[in-house]
């Protein structure tokens, strides 16, 4: 009996196949690209993540969502991908940082932390009996006179960024921040275009109440979630720019 040629290969997560590839992580990253778009953006004085949270029914709460986590107090990190992953990978980042409080005296780096959440992915990537965490994150974070913004991968991978995206609307996010991302970028500048990208994503599907922004100011270096009505005003804000564009579009093409 002829067995499938690929047959096998993607049950064990220790098995390579002939190719050179791991099946399984290969499945978890496609869980990623399936989940809700979480965007990652660097000013010159802050850094920020904003999250479009997928309401499936009208009658769930939208505040019961949850994309945005505070990891310390200079920290925080965004999700895409399966929910309760994403919660474990949280606190055993929040435990990392917590450790380094205590052993040293001193706030985790924030590359640091990022590499820890990587080696404790990478490590269910290799042994048998587990699976790989069906989730990317992306985590910001403050030290010194600069901000960091890091997506971190289901296979362990660990990339830095200036801008990015993960989740199901990567590729439209990545196509407006390859166009309009400056360095030079002011925080209100950021966060706007962040909420672009993600009203191009969401194909502009996007409302105050399903939308989450976390943000850093390397001033006071402290992670903050806006509320409700500093969300609500930023998007009516990224709502104009955007008539605007495209106003300014159609008179240029008449």
């Amino acid at each position: 009996m002829q067995m499938a040629p690929q047959m096998g290969y993607d049950r064990a997560i220790t098995v390579f196949s002939p190719d050179g590839r791991l099946f399984q992580v290969e499945y978890a990253r496609e869980a990623v690209r399936r989940g809700t778009t979480a965007v990652g953006i660097k000013a010159k004085d802050g850094v920020a993540v904003l999250v479009d949270k997928r309401i499936t029914s009208r009658l769930m709460e939208p505040k019961s969502i949850e994309k945005i986590f505070q990891i310390d107090s200079h920290i925080g990190a965004a999700t895409s991908g399966l929910v309760a992953d994403a919660r474990v990978l949280i606190d055993r980042a929040r435990v990392e940082s917590q450790i380094n409080r205590l052993v040293y005296d001193e706030p985790v780096g924030v590359e640091a932390l990022a590499k820890k959440i990587c080696d404790f992915k990478q490590q269910y990537t290799q042994y048998g009996g587990v699976r790989p965490f069906g989730t990317a994150l992306l985590i910001i974070g403050a030290e010194e006179d600069r901000t960091r913004l890091f997506e971190t991968d289901p296979s362990g991978a660990l990339l830095e960024y200036k801008a990015t995206g993960i989740g199901a609307g990567r590729s439209a996010v990545m196509e407006v921040f390859e166009e309009k991302y400056r360095e030079d970028l002011e925080m209100d500048e950021a966060v706007l275009l962040g909420l672009e990208a993600l009203y191009k994503a969401a194909e502009g599907k996007v409302e105050a109440a399903t939308t989450e922004i976390g943000i850093i100011k390397l001033g006071d270096r402290k992670f903050y979630k806006l509320t409700e009505g500093e969300v609500a005003a930023y998007v009516e804000r990224m709502k104009s720019n955007v008539a605007a564009d495209k106003s300014e579009g159609d008179k240029g093409e008449a």
